[in-house]
């Protein structure tokens, strides 16, 4: 008698690797604009609570806190008037911040407003965004364009 062995032959194998892999390939596809998505939701909601960080340490401690945005290096830290660290963050490479109205290098001041109002520009991709500085109590907002 006959025994049969029950495998599968290589012509399956291969079919099932190509339907596995061409599977594999149209999902990275499709992730890669959420992983941008996602990594700009993640910047700008950070950016923002650490600006609102900062003024409300500002006014807690009832002294200036400096802001300083080093686009060259992607980086931005928050520092107490003594000199102290705050916040230091690094961003990805893919954001790109430019001077507006307003430097880089700004102070909330002890009663929380802002030392000076204006705009700088933020670039992810192919996006520019415009975050805002409004005369007195240091609010801001961020504006696609």
């Amino acid at each position: 008698m006959l025994q049969r062995e029950n495998g599968f032959t290589l012509i399956e194998s291969l079919f099932v690797l190509s339907i596995f892999l061409i599977i594999t390939t149209v999902s990275l596809v499709y992730l890669t604009p959420q992983n941008n998505q996602v990594e700009k939701q993640l910047f700008f909601s950070r950016l923002k609570a650490d600006l609102l960080y900062a003024q409300a340490y500002a006014m807690s401690s009832k002294e200036s806190v400096s802001v300083n945005i080093l686009p060259q290096k992607h980086q931005y830290y928050i520092r107490r008037f003594n000199g102290e660290l705050l916040v230091n963050r690094t961003y990805s490479k893919k954001i790109k911040i430019r001077e507006g109205s307003i430097s880089l290098y700004f102070k909330f001041n002890s009663d929380g407003n802002i030392n000076s109002f204006g705009s700088f520009y933020i670039y992810f991709n192919e996006e520019q965004y415009r975050l805002t500085f409004l005369i007195g109590r240091g609010r801001f907002y961020v504006l696609k364009l």
